[in-house]
C-alpha cells in the first residue's frame, strides 16, 4: 500500500482526495521509484482544484515534479538504489505523478539526480527552477549569437516573489546581470535583494494596457506572466533584445502588436518545459546544480506534508506562496 493524491472525476463531481492505493493500480512504466519529494505547482494546483482541465484522464494523480530513488528497473540505464529526478512529460495530466509515495514511470522521462543535489534539492528547485534555467539558457545563447555581456543592461523578470521567477533571478544575477525584478508583493523586496536583484519594481508598471512602443530598457526578459505584462516587456525591450516566455500568471492572451520584432528586432522564445529534449533538460540540471546552493534553497522553499498539499492548492492560485512548496509525500 502507498499513499496518494488522487483526482477522480464521477457524477457526483470533480475532487481530489488523500488515498491509500495498492502497487497494482501504478501504470505501465520500465521504472519504479519510491518517491521522496514532489512539489506543489501552479499546474497542480489547478489540477487538484479543478479550476481548469489540465488532467486529461481519470482517476489520476496530480503532481508533474518527483524526486526518488529507483525501486525497480527494466531499463539498464537505472539500477535500483539510484537516485532520479522528472519533470514534465504529461506526468501528473497523462500519466500518474509524483504526489505519492511510488511512481512508475518510463524511463525516457527520468534524469539521474546531479551530483550536489539532495531530492529535497531538486525539489525545492522543480520544474519552477528548471523552467527559470530553459529561460536564462535561451537568452544567454542569444546574447551570445549578438555579442552582449553580462552587465550590458538591465533584465527583467516578471512573477519574481514566484517559483520561476525567485530561481531565474538567482540565475540570471549570479551570472553576473544587473535584475530589475517585477512583484505584486512590496513585502518581498529584501528577499528578492538576497537573491540578486539590483531593483525590484511594482508589477502594476506592467499589468496595464500599453503603448506599442516604449522607451527601450530591457536587453532580456524572462517573463512568467503573460498578458499586458508580456506585451509591455516586449514593448520596452531594446533593439535586437530577447523575450523568454514561460507562464500566465495575468492571463493566457498577449495584447501586443508586431512593432517590437519588426522595427526593433527583438525575439520572442517560448518556453516549453514538459517536452523539452533530453540534452536540454540535462544542460538545465547541470546549471541548476552549479549555481543555486542549498542555503539558497532553505530561503526559497519550505516543506509541507502531502495531506498539507489539497488545502495549499488555492493559495498558490491566488499567488499568496513566496518561492517554492516541496511536498514531503512521506510525512
Amino acid at each position: 500500500m502507498f499513499k496518494a493524491l488522487l483526482i477522480d472525476k464521477t457524477d457526483a463531481g470533480y475532487g481530489c482526495t488523500l488515498a491509500e492505493l495498492t502497487d497494482d493500480r501504478l501504470p505501465a512504466g520500465e521504472v519504479t521509484v519510491r518517491v521522496a519529494y514532489s512539489t506543489l505547482n501552479y499546474k497542480d494546483a489547478l489540477a487538484i482544484t479543478g479550476r481548469s482541465p489540465v488532467v486529461r484522464q481519470f482517476p489520476m494523480v496530480p503532481g508533474i515534479d518527483l524526486a526518488g530513488t529507483v525501486e525497480a528497473s527494466e531499463d539498464p540505464r537505472f539500477r535500483p538504489g539510484e537516485a532520479v529526478v522528472l519533470n514534465g512529460w504529461g506526468v501528473g495530466e497523462v500519466h500518474w505523478g509524483g504526489l505519492a509515495q511510488r511512481a512508475r514511470l518510463k524511463a525516457d522521462w527520468l534524469l539521474p539526480l546531479p551530483a550536489g543535489l539532495t531530492p529535497w534539492d531538486a525539489m525545492a528547485i522543480g520544474t519552477a527552477g528548471y523552467t527559470a534555467a530553459l529561460c536564462v539558457q535561451a537568452l544567454e545563447a542569444h546574447w551570445a549569437a549578438q555579442g552582449v555581456a553580462p552587465g550590458s543592461g538591465d533584465v527583467l523578470v516578471t512573477g519574481a516573489a514566484g517559483g520561476v521567477g525567485s530561481l531565474a533571478v538567482r540565475l540570471l544575477a549570479r551570472a553576473g546581470h544587473r535584475v530589475v525584478a517585477s512583484t505584486g508583493r512590496p513585502q518581498e523586496e529584501a528577499w528578492l535583494r538576497a537573491l540578486g536583484a539590483a531593483e525590484v519594481i511594482d508589477r502594476a508598471t506592467l499589468a496595464a494596457p500599453g503603448k506599442p512602443l516604449q522607451k527601450e530598457r530591457w536587453i532580456g526578459v524572462v517573463d512568467a506572466v503573460g498578458s499586458h505584462t508580456l506585451a509591455n516587456a516586449c514593448a520596452s525591450t531594446r533593439y535586437g533584445g530577447a523575450v523568454a516566455a514561460c507562464g500566465l500568471a495575468q492571463g493566457l492572451d498577449f495584447p501586443a502588436t508586431v512593432a517590437p520584432f519588426i522595427l526593433r528586432g527583438v525575439t520572442l522564445y517560448g518556453i516549453d518545459s514538459v517536452m523539452a529534449p533530453r540534452a536540454r533538460r540535462e544542460a538545465a540540471w547541470q546549471r541548476l546544480a552549479r549555481d543555486v546552493d542549498h542555503a539558497t534553497l532553505e530561503g526559497l522553499a519550505r516543506t509541507i506534508a502531502l495531506a498539507e498539499a489539497i488545502a495549499a492548492a488555492p493559495d498558490v492560485l491566488a499567488g499568496r506562496v513566496r518561492g517554492r512548496l516541496v511536498v514531503d509525500v512521506n510525512a
